[in-house]
């Protein structure tokens, strides 16, 4: 077993895994996983840069997390930057930061290798599942982009899409410089037509409609479960694997596309980071659903975090 850290940076939110890793089976024991809201993407829709207070918000969230992983005693870190960084013009203040911080480079992977990482760390303990036909899609709904890989063992198609809970919050259901709450009607067909859009655009490489199981992944679709779920308070092993089926969803979106920043503030499982953000979010999952005619969603904790330990701990052969 080797201790390694993972650091997946978002759009939305930056998460750290800590775990000890057995390279040759997939084991992966976990020591401390967390995350933060940091918004990094905040703007840079709009403007092509990371706002400065994004980027202190983030590098806050990376000293907190230079301390638990010298604390660990990780012998390998690797840290992975997405949609966010990808995008912005001002990426090398970001990767200078971190640096400083963490002491290693951070890796501004493309949409496929995301899509990739996802699929690995999502897909490894299903495999033996006799009730979960293949193959899988998995899906990853981030704040900027949305992953979408198809395969069984492997990966046979993937395709990232501009098309995420953050970006769709900003670019339809802000209007001066306020997000309408709760969002008209005009404001929710604009984002159904640009996520059927972007849908389109991944269906160019991935055979949506052939999954034979849809997993979702990231903190749309598990906040999306706990409610469904009922949850009084955020619980990874009820959410992990839980099977939330079309109707549900679609109860859910239409809820929270209907109300208020107060309502969806009372909803005890729901981040407070996630508020303003989460309407657009559950509309994605919905519209994939719906385009791949999947009856249930499979809810995994277990994402990109863990395809990226799984390679860190290869790296450190």
């Amino acid at each position: 077993m080797k201790r390694v850290a993972a650091v997946d940076c978002g759009t939305n939110s930056i998460r750290l895994l800590v775990a000890d890793v057995d390279p040759s089976t997939g084991e992966l024991k976990e020591l401390d996983r967390r995350m933060q809201i940091v918004r990094l993407g905040q703007g840079v829709d709009r403007t092509g840069r990371l706002a400065p207070e994004a980027l202190e918000r983030t590098f806050a969230a990376c000293r907190e997390y230079a301390a638990v992983i010298k604390g660990l005693g990780a012998r390998q870190v690797r840290f992975v930057a997405t949609s966010a960084s990808r995008d912005a013009e001002n990426r090398e203040d970001f990767v200078r930061g971190v640096v400083d911080i963490l002491g290693v480079q951070p890796e501004v992977i493309t949409g496929d290798e995301e899509a990739e990482f996802s699929f690995n760390g999502a897909t490894k303990e299903l495999l033996g599942r006799a009730d979960l036909a293949r193959p899988f899609l998995v899906v990853d709904i981030g704040g900027g982009s949305t992953e979408f890989v198809l395969g069984d063992e492997a990966v046979r198609a993937a395709r990232s899409v501009d098309v995420g809970c953050v970006r769709m919050t900003e670019r339809h259901l802000v209007h001066g410089g306020e997000i309408t709450d709760p969002p008209t009607a005009r404001q929710v067909d604009a984002m159904k037509a640009d996520i059927a859009a972007a849908l389109d655009r991944a269906e160019e490489t991935v055979p949506l409609r052939e999954a034979a199981t849809l997993v979702g992944l990231a903190g749309s679709v598990t906040t999306v479960a706990g409610i469904a779920l009922g949850l009084e308070h955020y619980d990874s092993d009820a959410i992990h694997h839980a099977r939330v089926p079309l109707a549900k969803v679609r109860e859910i979106t239409e809820h929270l596309l209907s109300s208020t920043h107060a309502e969806r503030a009372a909803i005890p499982v729901l981040h407070p980071g996630r508020i303003d953000v989460i309407a657009a979010g559950a509309l994605v999952l919905l519209s994939i659903m719906e385009r791949t005619g999947a009856e249930e969603v499979v809810v995994s904790e277990h994402d990109i975090l863990d395809g990226i330990a799984w390679h860190a701990a290869l790296d450190d052969e």
